[in-house]
């Protein structure tokens, strides 16, 4: 099993990453400012237009280190992938299921239950904690609405008749997604999602959680021999890692929205995190980006008991156990893909 190891942020846009033996190396004006063990390291993210060495690709392709490059705001651009270290028969196997619209719709189906059934606790676990604050009644009908499509996403028989159902459940909880948000409501309100670019301060963290969970996803894929890149709900499309966006969408509501949540509930982001654009556009500051970090990098090592495993596992450890799960699913060893099902 895979250990949690530690991701590099590199969040200074004129940072170029370069290998000196077995370190990554930062440099700012062909100086070295900071350098770092590869063999401690799971990921790297950088955030810099510099860019990074061939060497340290290799480098990190070769010890299969993620390697993924954003803009300075958080949108993804590439990752750096070397050899598949999967055996030919998990990929073809892989390929043939992409092809076949039933055995695509059966393994859709368990994650879109996973991801409406997460999102569904979501908001219950707001009317438990916080009840007497909110306004239940509008929390209890949402809930339920997704409760009841449940049953449905189990019999939908086409994948095209699961991203209606996927819609309606989405709408459901987006709908009730500002009554989630506690404080500071004249900075922290949503009122729909937003994405190129976000419109609101709650849009821009959760485009950019979503970008950390979708290299998070993609990383875990690759490391068991699948190909990230090859989906069975997102269709294919150059550029676009399917497969991840697919894994991610059980985790969204619990690894994500719930972050998101909980940095504003708890007045770990402010006001003074954000860059509001002329266009409309909202990002987040270099200090806000430095926070948000922090605390995703910290929730990834708190601990929890996996509902399938009856394990107890870091959250930063769930993509690449559902990954692990999605293979031997493929392979014959499961019946059926257990989804994350989180309360």
């Amino acid at each position: 099993m895979k250990h949690l190891l530690n991701t590099l942020y590199i969040l200074s846009e004129d940072i170029y990453l370069s290998l000196d033996g077995e370190n990554v190396v930062a440099n700012r004006d062909k100086q070295a400012v900071a350098r770092y063990p590869l063999h401690t390291l799971q990921n790297i993210i950088t955030f810099s237009y510099a860019g990074a060495s061939p060497a340290l690709m290799g480098a990190c392709a070769q010890r299969q280190i993620g390697l993924a490059f954003c803009t300075p705001r958080g949108r993804f651009l590439a990752r750096v992938c070397g050899e598949g270290n999967g055996n030919v028969l998990l990929r073809r196997t892989q390929y043939r299921t992409a092809d076949d619209s039933a055995q695509c719709c059966q393994i859709s189906r368990t994650m879109i239950f996973g991801k409406l059934f997460n999102a569904r606790w979501s908001i219950e676990r707001t009317r438990r904690d916080h009840g007497l604050r909110l306004d239940s009644e509008k929390l209890a009908a949402a809930s339920q609405q997704i409760y009841r499509l449940l049953p449905q996403v189990k019999e939908a028989a086409s994948p095209e008749e699961l991203r209606g159902l996927e819609g309606v459940g989405a709408s459901a909880y987006f709908g009730v997604f500002n009554e989630m948000i506690l404080v500071d409501q004249d900075t922290f309100f949503f009122h729909g999602r937003s994405r190129r670019p976000p419109l609101d301060a709650v849009n821009a963290m959760l485009s950019f959680a979503y970008s950390l969970l979708a290299h998070d996803c993609a990383s875990a894929l690759e490391s068991v021999g699948l190909d990230s890149y090859v989906g069975f709900l997102h269709r294919d499309r150059p550029g676009r890692a399917s497969l991840a966006l697919d894994l991610m969408e059980e985790l969204r509501p619990c690894m994500a929205d719930r972050f998101v949540l909980t940095l504003i509930n708890t007045h770990q982001v402010n006001p003074s995190d954000f860059l509001y654009m002329e266009s409309g556009a909202v990002l987040l500051t270099d200090d806000g980006r430095k926070a948000f970090l922090k605390n995703w990098q910290e929730k990834k090592k708190e601990t929890l008991t996996h509902p399938y495993l009856g394990e107890k596992l870091p959250w930063g450890m769930i993509p690449y156990i559902q990954a692990l799960l999605l293979t031997r699913y493929l392979r014959g060893d499961l019946d059926a893909y257990p989804p994350f099902l989180w309360k």
